[in-house]
């Protein structure tokens, strides 16, 4: 089943000796860090404004069990072959062998690229609404604020692993709660205060326009699913680790079920088809709730951009710093990553300031990086590694269900790619 090619530039890296240390607990932090960002659901009532009330919600509730399902099998094939793959890429070889490697690499980092841009403007965009609220005539502009949380990111990106942002996802993961139960109520309480004869639900634009904007918001809710590092983050977790896994992906999702469909539903009932992506920026009274769950946004945005942005680092440093230094603390090392960081942040700020189109990067994010990832490799994976149940009745449902996830949700990234590139061009001619 094994593939025998192997990257030549790069060493495959298992182990059978697992190396974590975290619970289950650290694990539901880690996940619902990285998946449950305010940058993540705060588009989910536009893209729901985009598809109306029954495909809108039929997509945002088949899109969440079929991910949950998708993390579970990726957890399952923990040591599938003896081996404790350490990241997603290694998982990915030992199942397909050299494409498999260089596929889940390349997604891996449009992912984290494209992710990393779009949360950078929705915590620039949060930290500009904060700065208005208290000098409501200064002069700073958005991509004041965009640079500002690059170099707070920088900082962060000084700490050397995941598991040494256990305590940072733990804070962040409570912020999340903040923002999601300040953000619902306040969306409640000013759709309550519209004249709600006014609210209009209908689907606008030529069959044209709003086949585009159909395909644009499956990208959206595929990214709002977005989680490219479920092994990464199983490797800090002690055994047993599937079990732990299993625990911590579940009670991950239960805060997302509670958090996605409140505020998707409620959003889009306030404000109809007037809402904006980044549901804050429909939010008008009162002015301190809005400020308060702006840093809430902004605190959760910070970890959840140090998650993603770990596998590039990763990449830099097994080749930079691979046996070329006695000590993991040397001067020369810290030197190497702050060279790197620096590199990364500096990249992804510039294109988050030149180009602050949030709504689009996250649809085109969603569709090529998250969708291949968190849908369709999941499904074929587990069906290439052989772990079918032994019911013969059981294994050919899973067969089929797989089969179906995989094939459909291909459909939904070429769909959402099409409908991202045609937004980005037409707001770059308006920018």
């Amino acid at each position: 089943m094994l593939l025998s090619e192997e990257p030549e530039t790069e060493e495959i890296k298992s182990s059978t000796v697992d190396g974590g240390k975290g619970t289950w607990k650290h694990a539901a932090f880690h996940v619902a860090t990285t998946i449950a960002t305010p940058a993540a659901y705060a588009p989910l009532p536009f893209a729901l404004a985009s598809l109306g009330w029954v495909l809108g919600v039929s997509s945002l509730v088949g899109g969440t069990l079929v991910t949950w399902y998708s993390s579970l099998l990726i957890a399952s094939l923990w040591g599938w072959n003896g081996n404790n793959h350490i990241t997603y890429k290694h998982l990915a070889h030992s199942i397909f062998g050299f494409w498999g490697y260089w596929s889940i690499a390349f997604f891996q980092q449009v992912a984290s690229l494209g992710n990393n841009i779009a949360i950078q403007i929705a915590a620039g965009t949060s930290l500009k609404a904060v700065y208005k609220y208290y000098y409501r005539d200064g002069s700073l502009t958005l991509q004041h604020f965009i640079i500002f949380f690059g170099a707070f990111e920088l900082f962060l990106s000084q700490l050397p692993n995941i598991h040494s942002l256990r305590w940072v996802n733990a804070l962040c993961t409570f912020s999340t709660i903040g923002f999601a139960a300040t953000t619902i109520g306040v969306t409640i309480y000013n759709g309550n205060k519209i004249d709600r004869a006014s609210i209009d639900y209908s689907l606008h634009g030529s069959s044209y326009s709003k086949t585009f904007k159909a395909f644009n918001a499956l990208g959206a809710i595929a990214f709002s699913f977005g989680d490219a590092m479920l092994p990464e983050i199983q490797n800090t977790v002690r055994e047993p680790a599937k079990k732990s896994m299993y625990k911590g992906v579940s009670a991950a999702y239960s805060v997302i079920v509670l958090i996605y469909w409140q505020l998707a539903f409620c959003g889009y009932w306030a404000f109809g088809s007037e809402v904006q992506p980044y549901i804050l920026a429909s939010l008008t009274i009162p002015k301190w709730t809005i400020v308060m769950a702006n840093l809430f946004a902004v605190i959760q945005i910070s970890g959840c951009y140090q998650i993603y942005c770990r596998p590039t680092y990763a990449y830099f440093e097994e080749r930079i710093l691979s046996n070329k230094s006695a000590s993991q603390f040397s001067f020369r090392n810290h030197f190497i990553r702050l060279t790197c960081t620096s590199v990364y942040i500096a990249l992804v700020t510039l294109v988050a300031a030149a180009m602050p189109f949030f709504g689009d990067f996250v649809s085109i994010c969603g569709a090529i990086g998250f969708t291949p990832l968190d849908f369709v490799f999941p499904a074929i994976a587990y069906l290439k590694a052989g772990r079918m149940p032994k019911g013969t009745k059981l294994r050919r449902s899973i067969q089929l269900l797989n089969c179906i996830i995989a094939t459909w949700f291909s459909v939904v990234a070429t769909l959402g790619c099409i409908g991202a590139v045609r937004l980005i061009k037409e707001d770059i001619k308006t920018y």
